[in-house]
């Protein structure tokens, strides 16, 4: 199954001021992520975030939230949006959602297997995703696999947003986000 434009959203889970620093490539995470929301900004997808807890934890990190400006941000205690039912009815409408964030193998994982369990199509961006320890984010990313989220790259998801060459954004966007140094 490839990504549709027409039925995804994107979900930033959790990428907040007092986590990113815990998790093991903070800055890493930023730059992918901030590229991701760049690249599915220019193309119109809708993206939500999520926050853990913001009163101790802080909000979403602010040059993501810049990145992809009108994005809804929704509060949660619960690991799972699922769980915490905050996910957005706009986002619940539509049948395919595209994670990434942190951490792997607690918030993102609860929350994918939530949505698989409601029948969404799951496409998590591995290389936009993070926990404290590389073998924490691999355990939840086989485990996301295993029960059946489709586990894809950042440039697997432009190239199937795009769907061609032909797109009236490819050229832009290939030199943006494909061209030169890549975080």
């Amino acid at each position: 199954m490839l990504i549709d434009p027409t039925q995804s959203t994107l979900l930033v889970i959790d990428v907040q001021e007092k986590l990113i620093g815990a998790v093991s490539d903070p800055a890493g995470t930023l730059a992918r992520t901030r590229w991701l929301l760049g690249a599915t900004a220019e193309l119109g997808l809708p993206c939500v975030f999520s926050e853990q807890y913001p009163k101790g934890l802080g909000p979403t990190v602010a040059e993501l939230k810049e990145a992809a400006r009108g994005a809804e941000v929704v509060e949660k205690l619960h690991f799972s949006c699922v769980a915490a039912n905050c996910l957005p009815s706009s986002l619940m409408a539509r049948k395919q959602v595209i994670v990434c964030g942190m951490e792997t193998h607690v918030c993102v994982l609860q929350t994918v297997l939530g949505l698989l369990a409601l029948n969404k199509q799951v496409f998590v961006v591995e290389d936009a995703c993070d926990s404290r320890t590389a073998y924490s984010k691999a355990t939840g990313i086989q485990r996301m696999r295993d029960a059946g989220a489709q586990i894809v790259t950042r440039e697997m998801v432009l190239f199937e947003l795009l769907g061609s060459a032909s797109h009236e954004k490819f050229r832009t966007l290939s030199k943006t986000f494909l061209v030169g140094e890549q975080p």
